[in-house]
């Protein structure tokens, strides 16, 4: 006896490939993620840029504070022992996208300083005092200012 054949239909057209609804919807998925992953990784490599504004600082605030443990002062003593607020070479640094500098008279007992930003970071301005007193004292829409500490995320409260 024979074996009966197995009955296999015959399809008409070959389904390869995605409909145009699938591609969309693919599609449209990417750009809902894309939405939401772009403003963040911005706003998480803008915070990222901001640590090297407090580390220059601090940086700074502990040569200014060393410098006054050495010679009771914040200001030059004579020619041999100068501030690093008045070193031709130390008194501006710059860490990262931020310069720091002395943005005051020097004062036997008392300093400011200053990290202004540049390129990407450039709306940004922090401050520290020989109190260490921290400010915001710019920064762009959204991020806020305040005067008693420094701001390195979005949305942050005084």
């Amino acid at each position: 006896m024979k074996k009966a054949a197995m009955y296999r239909p015959h399809r008409l057209h070959s389904t390869r490939g995605f409909t145009l609804i699938e591609l969309m919807i693919g599609v449209a998925i990417v750009a809902v993620l894309a939405a939401v992953a772009v403003p963040q990784y911005t706003t998480y490599v803008t915070r990222s840029r901001l640590a090297d504004a407090s580390t220059g600082l601090a940086t700074m605030r502990a040569q200014m504070e060393r410098y006054f443990q050495d010679n009771r002062t914040f200001a030059n003593v004579g020619t041999t022992f100068i501030s690093p607020c008045n070193n031709a070479t130390e008194s501006t640094r710059t860490f990262g996208n931020f310069v720091i500098s002395c943005i005051n008279t020097l004062d036997a007992n008392e300093f400011t300083l200053q990290a202004t930003g540049s390129g990407p970071v450039s709306d940004f301005k922090f401050t520290i005092n020989h109190q260490d007193v921290r400010a915001t004292t710019a920064a762009p829409t959204g991020w806020g200012t305040c005067t008693s500490k420094w701001i390195m995320k979005k949305g942050d409260a005084c």
